[in-house]
């Protein structure tokens, strides 16, 4: 047998890491949100190999901050400081868990997990919109309520002295004008 040639195409399958995140997120001033992070590798994950990224980029600023975490351990940097890791490495999660949120907490966060095995994939990103809670909006309409029925009470009774004193310097005027009549 006589082989001339032998060409080989050798195609090697490479695979990412698969990330999901939701779009955007509402939320309510002074509570807890989640911040959810999945990913899938298909690859082995170990919790010294895998690293997860966060970072924060306000409403109408193109700086972010970046935070590096390993494994489990809770972000120490400005805008995570005293936040929560939520998540758990080896079930896919890579979440944090914001804390007593507030408006300057509006931007977008992104997140990206790290598989030396796995080709790097796309970066989550989450739009967290703050806004007031309905306890405050009903608070505040009350309160304003309660202002302008005050208000309108206080002038009612200004009013009222007003045309007392004028009904009593009338009655007064019609005296001394009887006074002077009889003289």
């Amino acid at each position: 047998v006589n082989v001339v040639g032998m060409s080989c195409l050798c195609v090697h399958h490479v695979e990412g890491m698969e990330l999901l995140t939701s779009l955007e997120l509402e939320t309510v001033n002074g509570t807890d949100v989640q911040l959810k992070c999945t990913f899938k590798s298909t690859h082995p994950l170990s919790e010294d190999n895998v690293s997860v990224s966060w970072s924060f980029r306000p409403l109408r600023k193109m700086t972010e901050e970046w935070v590096r975490l390993n494994g489990a351990f809770p972000p120490e940097t400005r805008m995570f400081k005293g936040h929560v890791w939520s998540g758990d490495i080896m079930k896919g999660d890579a979440s944090i868990t914001l804390q007593n949120v507030q408006f300057r907490f509006n931007g977008t966060y992104s997140c990206q997990v790290k598989n030396p095995a796995d080709i790097q994939g796309f970066v989550g990103e989450i739009r967290l919109k703050i806004s007031f809670s309905e306890i405050g909006i009903l608070a505040i309409a009350v309160g304003g309520s309660i202002g302008v029925v005050l208000l309108l009470l206080i002038i009612y009774i200004v009013v009222l002295v007003f045309q007392r004193q004028d009904d009593d310097t009338f009655v007064e005027m019609e005296n001394h004008k009887s006074k002077y009549e009889v003289l």
